[in-house]
């Protein structure tokens, strides 16, 4: 259950008039095969993780259909390993809800990220956009277009798509084919393994400067001590305390170079 780019409302930004229709265009295009480019390399991962999270909805005992329908419907492969294990022991439904809703809470943070960037667009689009965002897109997008761009919407929604929508063809392929094959994949071949390597190499690039690798390191060291909490509850405050620890020590960072020696 991701939740969308629509947290900020802006005033909307219309491009620069210098550029034609098919210019745009052209430069949404490239955009788009850029991010298919950036992202080719974590797909296999993605695509084993899958595999893996469609065997599991199976072989909990949800139905060929229930499974289809999960993997099409939620879009969230950690909400749904979460979820499964409660509907195996037959938990309440709102047991259920409550446990990939916490777990998912990260994509308030990628809305507040990406929010800005597409407050142009109508509310139908970024209700899409919202849907088809992910881990992958969110460890890319930031550094195609940062903060300071937000003015400038030109490449934007094809970077977005191209991320996204590869994305999740492979995952929805991935997890079909679990689904329809979960019976003759054997568990010792361990696939799963793959998907945390995939997000491995995503977040090693990103962990590039001093308030990166602190507030990663903070969170990492929190989740682990937090593991035992109820609903992964832990997990939520670990993302929350890297968040204001990396952005903390970058204020202080900042601030440093400007404080005067004394004499």
């Amino acid at each position: 259950m991701p939740s969308g780019p629509m947290s900020q409302q802006p005033p909307a930004v219309v491009p620069a008039p210098s550029h034609c229709p098919a210019d745009l265009a052209k430069i949404e295009r490239r955009e788009y095969r850029n991010a298919r480019r950036a992202i080719a390399g974590a797909l296999p991962g993605i695509f084993a993780w899958s595999v893996v999270t469609g065997m599991a909805m199976v072989k909990t005992g949800l139905t060929t259909a229930q499974a289809l329908g999960m993997t099409f419907i939620v879009f969230a492969g950690s909400a749904q390993l979460a979820a499964l294990p409660l509907i195996a022991t037959g938990a309440p439904v709102m047991v259920v809800f409550a446990t990939a809703l916490v777990v998912n809470l990260r994509f308030v943070i990628f809305a507040a990220s990406t929010g800005p960037h597409f407050a142009h667009l109508p509310w139908y689009r970024r209700m899409m956009f919202g849907y088809i965002n992910g881990d992958l897109t969110m460890a890319n997008f930031p550094l195609r277009f940062p903060n300071d761009t937000v003015a400038n919407t030109i490449g934007k929604i094809g970077y977005f798509t191209g991320c996204s929508y590869n994305n999740w063809l492979a995952w929805q392929v991935g997890a079909v084919v679990g689904i329809l094959l979960a019976g003759q994949i054997p568990e010792s071949w361990n696939i799963g393994f793959a998907g945390t390597l995939a997000l491995l190499g995503l977040l090693i690039p990103l962990v590039s400067n001093l308030p990166g690798l602190v507030g990663v390191l903070a969170a990492s060291a929190l989740a682990l001590a937090l593991h035992h909490l109820p609903y992964r509850l832990g997990m939520l405050v670990a993302v929350i305390a890297g968040v204001a620890v990396a952005m903390g020590v970058e204020a202080a960072t900042k601030r440093a170079p400007q404080r005067s020696t004394p004499a």
